[in-house]
């Protein structure tokens, strides 16, 4: 018996294994389902209250992110989506670096916490080291994130 065609067709937007991953390295320890916001104390740049939160479509730089982050709690990282606009991070892109090529955004709207990548393999420790001493010299010459005013 052949099925009528109404019954042959998906209905509203189907699940895609194309959808983009969004990934979002911190300190933080979250659960499935928290939201993560702005307006709370910056990791980086001069440390004040973030107008903006940052996800990554690179595990590498979400690594990053973890192992920059200010705190004393667990590297981790989340699966988050957004739940608004995002847009280029101009500390890693155009203004500084010729395009996206952490593939890092900002928003002011919150992601919503969809997972953690439990096992991933950090960047060596001298490596973090060095970034850290880098920042730390930016700091001290007067240059600070672009992210510390909207």
């Amino acid at each position: 018996m052949k099925k009528p065609k109404a019954e042959n067709q998906v209905q509203g937007p189907a699940a895609s294994p194309f959808a983009q991953t969004y990934f979002h390295g911190s300190r933080a320890d979250l659960k499935i389902g928290d939201q993560i916001k702005a307006g709370y104390i910056s990791n980086y740049g001069q440390r004040k209250n973030a107008p903006y939160i940052f996800l990554t479509a690179t595990l590498d730089a979400a690594i990053w992110g973890a192992e920059l982050a200010a705190g004393s709690g667990r590297e981790r990282i989340y699966l988050v989506e957004p739940t608004g606009p995002i847009e280029d991070d101009p500390d890693l892109t155009d203004k500084r670096f010729p395009g996206n090529p952490t593939k890092s955004y900002r928003s002011t709207h919150p992601f919503k916490v969809v997972g953690e990548v439990t096992l991933w393999q950090g960047h060596p420790i001298e490596q973090v080291q060095a970034m850290k001493d880098h920042l730390a010299r930016l700091n001290e010459q007067g240059i600070n994130s672009m992210n510390d005013s909207p």
